[in-house]
C-alpha cells in the first residue's frame, strides 16, 4: 500500500509499505480522506517539537472499515466511520481522573506515533465512532471541530452570551461555528481579510480586522462597553492573549486553543480585578466527537464550506507547501487515499 511520509523537514515521499494486519480487539480500516492539521504543517517544517522523523502524519480522517471483531455498538464491515485519534496510557493521574485528553503521555497520531497518512490502518474498535451517515469529506472534519467544541465546553456558553474569538484559522473558525450554534452572539479578529470574508458566511455578527480596525472601540460598540462574557483565543499569540483580557467582562471566562510558543508579560492583577476564569483545553473526547457528528447530520450546520480544496496523496507535497506558505485564503485541504 501507499503512503505519504515525511522524512525529514520539507521532505514529503510517497512510500510502499505492508499493509498491516489487525490485531486482536482491532479493526482493519480504509482510509478515505485526511485532513491537513496545523501540527502536520509544523512536522513538514521542522516546528513541531514532538514530532520524530520518518513520520507518516495525520489525525484529523475517514475511513471505511474492512474488517471489525463482533461488537455491542453495532460497527460491521462498509461503514464510513471517524476514529478518536488521541491514545492515552491509562495509568497516569489525568487518566485515572478520567481527563484522558490531557494524558501525561499522550500520542496522537501523525505526531508521537504514525498517522492516518496511508491507504489502510488499523484501530482499536473502542476508538472507532460511528459516522451515522456522513459523507467521508464531512467526517474528515470532525476531528479539528471537535478541539474546538471542547474548547467551548470548558467553559458555560449561554444563548445571548457575547463572545470573541481571536484567529479566524481553521480552528477559530469552527469555534465560530459552534458558539452561533450555542446561540452566542459572536465577533471574531485576525489580521486577514479573506479569512473574516469566510468568518462572515458562517455567520459572524462582527468581524475585527486588527491591521484596520480599532480594536477596542470595536468591542466596546458590540458589547456597550461591558465586554465579552467569553473569549476564545485561537492563535497561540501573546497579542492575542493580552486582547483578550483586555476584552473580557468582569468575571468572564477566557479559553486557551492557541499553542503559543512565546512568553507572556503582563501584570495579573487584572485576572483578579475583572475575578478572570482562564482555561486551557486541550484535544477532546469521544463524546465531543459523537456530538458534533449529531450536530451536522441535523443540517444545522455545513462544515463542508472549510473545505478550500482536495489532493491525490500522490501530491501531498503540493498540498503541504501551499499551507505552509498559506496567505491566510485557505482554511482545510484534505488529501484523498481511497474513493468511498
Amino acid at each position: 500500500m501507499k503512503a505519504v511520509q515525511i522524512t525529514e523537514p520539507f521532505d514529503i515521499k510517497v512510500v510502499e509499505k505492508e499493509a498491516p494486519k489487525a490485531k486482536e480487539g482491532e479493526a482493519l480500516l480504509k482510509v478515505l480522506y485526511c485532513g491537513i492539521c496545523g501540527a502536520d504543517v509544523a512536522s513538514y517544517t521542522g516546528n513541531q517539537p514532538f514530532t520524530t522523523y520518518p513520520r507518516i502524519p495525520g489525525h484529523e480522517f475517514s475511513a471505511q472499515i474492512v474488517e471489525i471483531p463482533d461488537n455491542d455498538r453495532g460497527l460491521k464491515a462498509g461503514d464510513i466511520i471517524t476514529c478518536n485519534p488521541y491514545f492515552n496510557c491509562g495509568e497516569c493521574y489525568a487518566c485515572k481522573r478520567g481527563i484522558v485528553n490531557a494524558c501525561h503521555d499522550n500520542q496522537t497520531m501523525g505526531v508521537q506515533r504514525d498517522g492516518s497518512f496511508q491507504d489502510y490502518i488499523t484501530m482499536p474498535v473502542e476508538r472507532i465512532i460511528d459516522g451515522k451517515g456522513l459523507s467521508a469529506k464531512e467526517l474528515a472534519l470532525i476531528e479539528p471541530f471537535s478541539i474546538s467544541a471542547h474548547a467551548l465546553s470548558r467553559a458555560e456558553v449561554k444563548e445571548g452570551d457575547t463572545l470573541i474569538i481571536m484567529g479566524a484559522g481553521p480552528i477559530g473558525l469552527f469555534a465560530l461555528i459552534k458558539a452561533k450554534a450555542m446561540g452566542a452572539r459572536v465577533a471574531i479578529a485576525d489580521l486577514l481579510e479573506s479569512r473574516l470574508e469566510l468568518a462572515k458566511e458562517y455567520g459572524a455578527d462582527l468581524v475585527i480586522n486588527n491591521k484596520t480596525d480599532n480594536f477596542e472601540e470595536k468591542c466596546n460598540e458590540f458589547t456597550n462597553g461591558q465586554g465579552f462574557d467569553v473569549c476564545v483565543e485561537a492563535c497561540g499569540a501573546p497579542v492575542t492573549f493580552l486582547s483578550c483580557i483586555d476584552a473580557a467582562a468582569h468575571g468572564a471566562n477566557i479559553i486557551l486553543i492557541g499553542n503559543g510558543k512565546k512568553e507572556t508579560t503582563f501584570i495579573h492583577s487584572i485576572i483578579l480585578k475583572k475575578e478572570l476564569n482562564v482555561f486551557g483545553s486541550r484535544n477532546a473526547f469521544t463524546k465531543d466527537f459523537e456530538e458534533l457528528i449529531d450536530l451536522v447530520a441535523s443540517g444545522k450546520v455545513d462544515v463542508l464550506k472549510m473545505i478550500s480544496g482536495v489532493y491525490k496523496a500522490e501530491n501531498a507535497k503540493e498540498a503541504f507547501d501551499a499551507l505552509a506558505n498559506n496567505d491566510g485564503s485557505l482554511a482545510k485541504l484534505l488529501i484523498e487515499f481511497n474513493e468511498e
